[in-house]
């Protein structure tokens, strides 16, 4: 592979309006992350082939990834054409049916996804909210840790058996944090409590074979106070070192207001990198992409650093069987 095509595969990048074939054979990403407007006109079938016409395009398989965690978040059985009612968050689903209905939802959500050629799905939410009135509450199980964590082991257990990828989020846990989307959040809670309970669905969640994790935005102050979690080498080296994660670890959005407060839109995905992020999600990937080819080519990220990150991902593909025939 070229240094630009490694370059490329650490970049989740955010499905462009128009143009999308243009910009794969240009910036060679890793994968694309679809939204609700990419479905909204369009037949199911017509989604199935846009989508392969992506993979046709592209010189590597590409992710190609969705949020579809059911409830307030679904971007593609919000619309009748894919399913006749939207997913049920899984806080309604354990209502209705309990730990059957869980998994059969589960399989039944990777089954549209994989016919559409969707081979990820962000989710599940790993999240323990504190209170009903917390930013993340309705996307969570709504559970204590322990039965958070039972549900992230069935579902990231039935995803791994329909080769669905999988992401954990939002490490290390939104707790009460306010939405990072439109500014900075400050968890200031020690160390242990996050080890006694935020963490308790990611370590299950990664003993049942999560293909990625999602660092959030938060600044959990116990490892490091001045930077996101997302940017943080601190709060990367837990997760690899003392969870023992080996899989993918990828960012939230970049273009989030967590992060451009804290750092300008060229070094983000720089930071984002030597912090040990494998796999970057971005919107504004014309900017990000070539600053970290530049950061690459003037050595502050070595060729051995981006060819770590590069197999992590190809690994992953590879265990989502789209690198089959490829040698």
């Amino acid at each position: 592979m070229s240094r630009e095509e490694k370059v490329g595969q650490l970049f989740l990048i955010r499905c462009p309006a128009s143009g999308t074939e243009s910009v794969i054979n240009t910036y060679h990403p890793g994968g694309i992350l679809l939204f609700a407007r990419d479905f909204q006109k369009r037949t199911p079938a017509q989604a199935k082939d846009v989508i392969a016409g992506y993979q046709r395009t592209s010189s590597l398989p590409l992710l190609i990834a969705v949020d579809e965690e059911g409830g307030t978040v679904n971007r593609v059985s919000r619309f009748p054409a894919y399913r006749s009612s939207p997913f049920l968050s899984p806080q309604q689903l354990f209502a209705k049916g309990g730990w059957t209905l869980i998994e059969n939802d589960t399989a039944e959500k990777a089954a549209l996804l994989k016919s559409l050629g969707i081979n990820v799905n962000m989710a599940p939410v790993c999240d323990i909210a504190r209170t009903p009135s917390d930013y993340i509450y309705p996307r969570t199980f709504g559970g204590t840790p322990a039965e958070t964590a039972a549900y992230v082991e069935r579902v990231v257990t039935a995803m791994n058996a329909a080769e669905l990828g999988s992401v954990l989020k939002h490490f290390p846990g939104y707790g009460g944090n306010a939405d990072t989307h439109t500014g900075a959040a400050r968890d200031d809670r020690e160390l242990e409590s996050f080890i006694s309970g935020d963490f308790l669905p990611f370590a299950a969640g990664i003993r049942s074979g999560a293909g990625a994790v999602m660092v959030s935005h938060n600044t959990m102050v116990c490892l490091d106070p001045n930077a996101p979690a997302s940017l943080s080498p601190s709060v990367h080296a837990y997760l690899r070192q003392e969870m023992g994660y080996d899989g993918v670890i990828m960012t939230d959005d970049l273009a989030m207001a967590a992060v451009t407060s804290y750092a300008d839109s060229g070094k983000a995905a720089v930071l984002a990198v030597k912090a040990g992020n494998d796999l970057l999600c971005v919107t504004d990937f014309q900017t990000q992409i070539p600053a970290l080819l530049d950061a690459v080519k003037r050595g502050e990220i070595t060729e051995a650093e981006l060819d770590t990150h590069a197999l992590r991902i190809l690994r992953w593909k590879e265990r989502l069987g789209l690198l089959k025939g490829i040698t």
